[in-house]
């Protein structure tokens, strides 16, 4: 695969950083839950958090390729810390495209230099149905009021800005969708519940948001008023790009291990890798993972060029969080009992796969679209 030389020395120091940084990390943060707050001042003073943001805001000024090949290489050490990149770069995006001038210039330099950002669409009735949300964000005067409660809001906790969904007009549908520039403390803005998830443990903070009369101003409103679906749809469109790089980079790691096991582990008198079984099932997580870097290369450089890619970001998310989940249960199946104790690190692949078939649209959800899409061209 051929990269310029721009995106390959991101690529190169990403997987420096995964190894040095992140990997020794990687056991300790799923087992305690904690977030490890001295990696991500680190990340941030590597310029991870601003990778994709133009200079002009402190960010590097990385296209979108080097930006989710980088984080393939991250997702390999620790799935949990790429999906938190994954969320902050999902709300950055967003403010660089919607975002009024001053918006810009008040929040995406924080954001490149260390404030982590949050994106807060799902809530107790769904997620992968945006329009159905029951958040409301009143106007009071130059003011809005905002009453909801948010679900697995990824970063919540730890962010200092969120990216709010609130109806302004609930008879209108999605075209009565606003989204809202929320700093964490606002009063009436509560962290309620962490979730207490399966994977993407430590690394990954996924909270429950109450907002109870939270007032803010006129000015936090995020593109117009009515805009909040398209708002929505245009960062997931990037989002599923970036979830995409995740479980390639999940995917990779399960291979990399299976293959290492296979290698040394003998049964019948013979190193596994030499059974026909073991090897069909690298062989197909080998094939799964050539298909996935391409289309991810394809579908990042068509956002790097600003053509529309809905039903290619939907494909790529399907495609790349269905190979990570087959790979990772491949890799438990190829460890044996072993593969089954927390003990050994496929176990941990296995949980962390899994919610990357649900994030950033249900790949139930997405193969509707990319259905729908498909019979109106």
């Amino acid at each position: 695969m051929n990269f310029t030389s721009q995106q390959l020395s991101w690529q190169i120091a990403a997987r420096a950083l995964a190894q040095d940084d992140i990997a020794p990390l990687n056991r300790e943060m799923d087992q305690s839950d904690a977030f490890p707050v001295a990696l991500f001042e680190k990340i941030a003073k590597d310029g991870y958090l601003g990778l994709p943001l133009p200079i002009e805001y402190g960010g590097k000024g990385a296209d979108m390729v080097s930006a989710a090949f980088a984080l393939v290489e991250i997702s390999k050490a620790n799935a949990a810390v790429g999906f938190t990149l994954d969320a902050h770069w999902l709300s950055v995006d967003t403010i660089l495209h919607f975002g009024t001038d001053d918006q810009k210039r008040e929040y995406l330099p924080k954001a490149a230099a260390g404030m982590l950002c949050a994106f807060a669409l799902t809530e107790p009735s769904g997620g992968s149905d945006a329009a159905s949300i029951q958040t409301t964000a009143i106007k009071d005067g130059d003011e809005y009021v905002l009453n909801g409660t948010k679900t697995w809001c990824t970063n919540s906790e730890v962010a200092g800005l969120v990216i709010v969904m609130a109806k302004t007009d609930s008879s209108r549908g999605d075209k009565g969708m606003s989204a809202f520039l929320v700093e964490t403390g606002t009063p009436g803005f509560k962290v309620t519940r962490k979730e207490n998830k399966m994977g993407l443990r430590g690394g990954s903070m996924s909270c429950e948001l109450s907002l109870e009369n939270c007032r803010v101003h006129e000015s936090s409103l995020l593109g117009r008023e009515g805009d909040g679906f398209l708002v929505a749809m245009k960062g997931l469109d990037v989002a599923r790009i970036c979830i995409s790089a995740v479980a390639i980079g999940t995917a990779e790691a399960a291979y990399q291990y299976a293959k290492a096991h296979a290698s040394k582990r003998k049964a019948f008198g013979a190193p596994i890798a030499s059974f026909q079984g073991v090897q069909f099932k690298i062989a197909d997580t080998a094939i799964g993972l050539q298909a996935a870097r391409l289309l991810l290369r394809d579908v990042a450089s068509m956002a790097d060029a600003g053509t529309t890619h809905r039903k290619e970001s939907a494909m790529l998310k399907v495609f790349a969080s269905d190979l990570a989940m087959q790979a990772a249960s491949d890799a438990v199946q190829i460890f044996g009992g072993n593969g089954f104790s927390k003990d050994y690190p496929v176990e941990q692949l296995f949980r962390d796969a899994k919610v990357l078939q649900i994030g950033e649209g249900a790949n139930e959800v997405l193969r509707m679209l990319i259905g729908r899409m498909s019979f109106a061209e």
